[in-house]
């Protein structure tokens, strides 16, 4: 099997697996039990994590919240934010993208129906490119919550967020980045940007799933979903998950470390398979940014090949996608592509292919081999002709 969907989710690197399991099996103690040694050392631990996660994104360690994962970071954020501001009488208004991941549109869509907010959506172009001036023009009408990615999960377009949050600051705007695709693979600057809020989770850059944290600026009213023992800071009450939060902490520093490193060479092979692709495929497509997208991204369609009937035909030796996981199961097109306004033959045939770290030069030839017979063998099929 050849594993090409980084973007659903990373290998665990062996080092952050091994700091995981002495987490587990030597270092196990209650960061909460702090009438003994054991829990000191866990206490010690969840706090140079804080420090590995705030190094990687530039914040301070006291900024670093630990969650679940993306999801129930974003949730926070965005239900923490909104709680806050109804218990001061105000009704917020939150501007989003239309390509957001389903954990922040699900979640405002949610809090729009119930009456709970006003919510307005900015447009992207046919490459999920934002247009500046509208988000400047919307965050000039006055908004309570600017909601931006800082790179998307399907197409890997990467926004310009250093832009966006001095828009956000000029007219002081609270601004979450979803940062999820983006922290470890591309640099950012959570306090020097002037980011309020930022999502990211340990499975996308080499850690465990089911642990993410989310980075919130000091000063920011968030409101706690959850109540209980009142650890960090209330925010987040409940006992820690001290091998995910020590994984977390170890990949963050890997990335710090081998990020400038690693990323080049995962374009470059990225940009071999989309020239391999390309001579065997003529009509192949490619979507999204080419000129500003993640190192690892690789986003084609085909039209005239169901992705589906692909992905029947190579799903036991090449993982891929057709879309974002968090859509998993999901019949209709990507409302990524959608917000594109990219025709039906790109959505109905549109693949993601994702490379990351332990992919390898070996992967590339025998990957463009396996989709065009896959292609050849449903024209063939198609057409009767063989």
């Amino acid at each position: 099997m050849i594993y090409l969907d980084y973007h659903a989710t990373t290998p665990v690197d062996p080092r952050v697996a091994q700091a995981v399991l002495q987490a587990m099996t030597t270092d196990f103690g209650n960061a909460s039990s702090l009438d003994h040694t054991i829990g000191d050392r866990a206490e010690a631990a969840v706090k140079t994590a804080a420090q590995q996660v705030a190094h990687l994104v530039n914040a301070h360690p006291r900024e670093v919240i630990f969650t679940s994962g993306a999801t129930e970071s974003l949730n926070l954020a965005l239900q923490g934010t909104v709680i806050a501001l109804e218990q001061s009488g105000i009704k917020p208004r939150l501007a989003i993208t239309s390509v957001e991941h389903k954990a922040v549109l699900d979640t405002c869509q949610a809090l729009h129906q119930q009456g709970r907010i006003e919510l307005i959506t900015l447009r992207v172009d046919h490459q999920a490119r934002i247009d500046l001036a509208e988000v400047d023009a919307v965050c000039a009408s006055g908004l309570h919550l600017l909601v931006v990615m800082a790179a998307n999960n399907e197409v890997g377009t990467i926004y310009p967020i250093p832009a966006i949050a001095a828009i956000a600051q000029r007219h002081r705007i609270p601004f979450l980045c979803d940062a999820c695709q983006a922290v470890g693979k591309i640099p950012l600057q959570f306090n020097p940007w002037g980011i309020t809020l930022l999502a990211l989770s340990a499975h996308k850059l080499y850690g465990p799933q089911g642990v993410g944290a989310l980075v919130v600026r000091r000063g920011h009213a968030l409101a706690p979903l959850l109540y209980g023992g009142g650890q960090q800071r209330g925010l987040r009450p409940g006992t820690l998950n001290l091998p995910g939060i020590v994984g977390l902490g170890e990949a963050c520093r890997l990335r710090h470390q081998e990020m400038a490193s690693d990323e080049p060479q995962i374009a470059q092979r990225r940009d071999r398979l989309q020239t391999l692709l390309q001579s065997q495929i003529p009509q192949l497509v490619i979507n999204g940014d080419q000129h500003n997208r993640l190192a690892g991204n690789l986003h084609i369609a085909i039209p005239g090949i169901p992705n589906s009937a692909i992905i029947a035909r190579v799903r036991h030796q090449l993982a891929i996608a057709t879309g974002s996981a968090c859509s998993s199961g999901i019949e209709a097109p990507s409302h990524v592509l959608r917000a594109m306004a990219l025709p039906t033959p790109i959505l109905d045939s549109a693949l993601r292919l994702s490379l990351g770290k332990f992919s390898s030069d070996s992967d590339l030839h025998p990957t463009a081999t396996l989709l065009h017979q896959a292609v050849q063998a449903i024209h063939s099929l198609s057409t009767g002709v063989p």
